[in-house]
């Protein structure tokens, strides 16, 4: 790798900017905002595209699949609460063209298939997904957003060898991970976080609530190895992308964590949840049930959407 090239101030200011775009959406368990002094990493990369006149490429991976819960969500493809947050990511590329002309790209590196079968939902589901998403950018015209999937990586290999080369290429060690769950506080975070969302996501468990508890304990390492696999392969194959995670991220950290839409919970994102559209005109994300219980079902396309308060 050649060496950095320290920034000038020109793209030291541009940058700062840039990043200030992105400030008030950081997804963070942190206490109080925090000024882009305090993110250097995420300064030098853009800082690189800027000085470069080269549009700021961003790489996200989310949009996984959707719950396989009906508690929680709409149905298996994406709905309201995808399309807000879509046209979101899409508007900070354009209000970073505004301020730097080259503006910005963002790939949505579309997970599903990375450990769909751990997340017990169907590869055809996963697939469906991925493709109306890739159809709702066509038809809104978002420009500044692209959908990358592990079959761009593997073509049309069945999704479990696909899934076996990156585990085989990438995964930690399950002994490695543990060792970090226990030492490292946002890993054990993370793996609380992945083990509830497993648990609330198993709509018809026979046996006891601690026997799923325990099962889901063991399939979030899965996950987290899986998930961290897909983000080496990402760095290999986008080499020089700022990395965004929908995750709550602590200030600093090599991954910037962005929030798409309001929800009570750091933790919720659209493929967990249902939008309900507030009488102020406002967004906010909740489980379907709770959502039903508030407000009435709005249907798009010939398919329930999201909910809106009367």
């Amino acid at each position: 790798m050649p060496p950095t090239i320290a920034p000038d101030a020109h793209s030291t200011r541009r940058s700062i900017a840039i990043l200030n775009l992105l400030l008030p959406h950081h997804r963070t368990t942190d206490q109080g905002p925090a000024p882009a002094e305090r993110f250097p990493h995420q300064l030098r990369q853009i800082a690189d595209f800027v000085r470069d006149d080269a549009p700021v490429t961003f790489t996200l991976p989310g949009f996984p699949c959707k719950s396989p819960n009906p508690a929680k969500v709409l149905g298996h493809l994406p709905d309201q609460g995808e399309r807000l947050s879509l046209g979101f990511l899409n508007t900070l590329c354009t209000e970073i063209e505004r301020i730097h002309p080259p503006g910005a790209r963002m790939v949505v590196c579309s997970d599903g298939h990375a450990f769909g079968d751990l997340v017990r939902v169907p590869d055809e589901h996963i697939d469906a997904y991925a493709d109306e998403l890739r159809a709702l950018i066509g038809h809104a015209g978002l420009t500044g957003l692209s959908v990358f999937d592990l079959r761009d990586v593997f073509g049309d290999l069945p999704h479990d060898t696909k899934r076996a080369h990156l585990h085989k290429s990438y995964a930690p060690t399950l002994d490695a991970l543990r060792a970090e769950v226990r030492t490292d506080d946002n890993t054990l975070a993370l793996y609380r976080g992945i083990t509830r969302f497993l648990v609330e996501d198993t709509a018809d468990h026979a046996g006891t609530r601690s026997a799923l508890q325990r099962e889901c304990r063991q399939r979030a390492y899965g996950v987290i190895q899986r998930s961290r696999a897909w983000g080496d392969l990402i760095a290999d194959h986008h080499p020089r992308s700022v990395r965004l995670s929908i995750h709550p991220q602590p200030v600093g950290a090599r991954k910037f964590g962005i929030r798409l839409l309001d929800a009570p919970d750091a933790w919720t994102t659209p493929w967990h949840s249902t939008a309900l559209r507030r009488t102020d005109g406002t967004w906010t994300l909740m489980p379907r049930a709770k959502a039903a219980e508030l407000g009435r079902l709005i249907e798009c396309d010939g398919r329930p959407s999201h909910f809106e308060l009367d």
